[in-house]
């Protein structure tokens, strides 16, 4: 009998009751000076605990790693704190969390980054990209390159938010390597014109990738670590000039891991699904979680085929928390207020109705 949407699955560690996941979704709603989530994000998550797994919005590995206002970190004492509660709100509902670690690299701003220091990244060269200041959206700053000698540092500041994310009682981690932030960065050969060990061939613009997963594997099991990519999304000017072959060589590094599951951007993030996906997804020999534009049928028929373990869904977990309930029922979805997506409070946040309240 073939798996549908709806059946469990076990990935690496954990047991899912459903192969429906909450995408991380960025909503600017932490305290924009302790980077601390609060009350409302425990609310948030809680109300979302029936998927079968909730991805929180990626937060920050260091003070460096903040790319926009209003976004959660994991570095500090107060910030596990803060996580904590949330991680015992979703459990106590009797769900399954995993946190997203970031660094955004050159996605950022100097009125974000302390004492106002230029963002870093593989190479000096600004992305024609924005951001989310206090001012608004701005375009990113320019960048200085990362010196061969930070690397340790980056990697230790991953291994320590590692640490911290399972201090606040997480299930797991899932390393953000995708969508035009630092790891994409050095990824592809658009933004990475090193000349050192960490540039040029994909094994050494990988590199970073893999020091960074061999340190995350010293604090969690593998079977308690996920990956995000993104080769064919230019998101945040973040392109390559071969995706297929650059992320072909990474998921096969990635196989002998093994890691819970590789969640990978189908296509452009947030837009057309073009891309050699399910050619890398026939290179991946671990559980496949999907994300881009899904709805209903693409799901049941990309899961009920085969070729997808788990789908992740974005936007449609904005407006409905009970998104796994109106699927196995096939009830209709509240509509999403984007006014709302990016900063404010509860409204638009926490007040969407489940089909019972509705």
């Amino acid at each position: 009998m073939p798996d549908t949407l709806f059946s469990p699955i076990r990935i690496g560690d954990l047991d899912l009751p459903n192969r429906i996941v909450m995408a991380p979704l960025t909503r600017n709603r932490a305290d924009d000076t302790t980077g601390e989530v609060g009350d409302l994000q425990a609310e948030y998550y809680a109300q979302r605990a029936s998927a079968g797994l909730i991805i929180t919005e990626a937060a920050q590995i260091s003070p460096e790693g903040k790319g926009y206002v209003g976004t959660p970190g994991i570095h500090s004492a107060e910030q596990v704190a803060a996580w904590k509660k949330v991680t015992d709100a979703v459990h106590a509902k009797g769900g399954r969390i995993v946190i997203q670690l970031w660094h955004v690299g050159r996605i950022s701003h100097v009125s974000l980054q302390p004492d106002g220091q230029a963002p870093v990244a593989p190479s000096a060269i600004a992305a024609k990209a924005q951001t989310f200041t206090p001012n608004g959206f701005e375009d990113t700053s320019p960048p200085r390159a990362l010196r061969k000698d930070e690397m340790p540092r980056v990697v230790a500041d991953y291994v320590q938010a590692a640490r911290n994310a399972k201090a606040a009682g997480f299930d797991g981690i899932e390393l953000h390597a995708a969508n035009g932030y630092l790891l994409d960065q050095f990824l592809k050969d658009g933004p990475n014109r090193r000349e050192d060990g960490y540039g040029g061939p994909v094994e050494n613009r990988a590199r970073l990738l893999m020091e960074v997963l061999d340190g995350l594997e010293t604090v969690w099991a593998p079977g308690r670590i996920g990956i995000r990519l993104s080769p064919w999304s230019g998101f945040n000017d973040a392109v390559d000039s071969d995706p297929d072959a650059t992320f072909g060589w990474v998921v096969e590094r990635l196989n002998g891991r093994g890691l819970a599951y590789l969640h990978l951007v189908e296509g452009s993030t947030g837009g057309a699904r073009e891309g050699g996906f399910d050619a890398l997804r026939a290179k991946w020999q671990g559980v496949y979680m999907a994300n881009n534009d899904y709805d209903r049928d693409l799901a049941m028929a990309r899961v009920g085929s085969g070729k997808v373990d788990l789908v992740a869904f974005g936007r449609p977990y904005i407006a409905n928390p009970d998104l796994a309930e109106r699927l196995a029922a096939n009830a209709p979805l509240n509509e999403g207020d984007q006014a709302t997506y990016y900063g404010g409070g509860a409204e638009g946040y926490t007040d969407y109705p489940t089909l019972e309240t509705a």
